[in-house]
């Protein structure tokens, strides 16, 4: 299992990356707690790193929802897609073993709605599940390329989903050549 944050919420984004339709896996909303998920800067991705070490990029604290990182938790992933997964993520992540609290039940990413998956003007639930362990990709670079910002989902779709899916949606779609996937995974995890 995986928690997924910031591109790969996009079950587009995730079928190019592991290089298939994604059939054999399921997928419910997910939420970390005491991580906040930052802009990397001059990037349109986000990063991940634990709040306490995070608190030093703001001027003031943050508000308690954005020191949890709301996502995706993804099951049944091979371990080609894992291979495939650590690529695309490179040398800026590390995978770690993290609990997250499910806040749905698991649907085959195939019939999940990528708008269900997140509901971030939503308050926190009063009361959350148990844990559930998954990884995810943790930070690894140092914390000054991370702005002082938090990243979001929302925006991310609006202004950059075509260029990392390499299609631009409308009445008819538009191949745009090589997608930011495709570019990442040439870097051959190197980024």
């Amino acid at each position: 299992s995986a928690f997924f944050y910031g591109t790969l919420m996009h079950p587009d984004v995730l079928r190019r990356v592991i290089e298939n339709d994604a059939s054999h896996l399921k997928t419910c909303p997910a939420i970390l707690m005491g991580y906040t998920r930052h802009h990397v800067k001059e990037c349109d991705y986000p990063a991940i790193v634990p709040y306490e070490k995070s608190k030093a990029l703001f001027p003031q604290d943050i508000a308690p929802d954005e020191r949890c990182v709301r996502g995706v938790l993804v099951t049944g992933l091979s371990e080609e897609d894992i291979r495939l997964l650590d690529i695309f993520e490179g040398d800026e992540y590390v995978r770690e073993e993290v609990q997250v609290k499910v806040l749905s039940p698991l649907e085959p990413v195939g019939t999940a709605a990528p708008e269900m998956l997140l509901s971030p003007s939503e308050p926190l639930p009063a009361e959350l599940s148990g844990g559930t362990a998954a990884d995810a990709y943790i930070w690894s670079a140092p914390i000054s390329r991370l702005a002082p910002s938090i990243w979001d989902y929302d925006t991310f779709i609006r202004e950059s989903l075509t260029r990392w899916l390499g299609v631009e949606f409308g009445p008819e779609a538009t191949d745009l050549g090589e997608s930011e996937v495709d570019r990442r995974r040439g870097m051959n995890g190197v980024i």
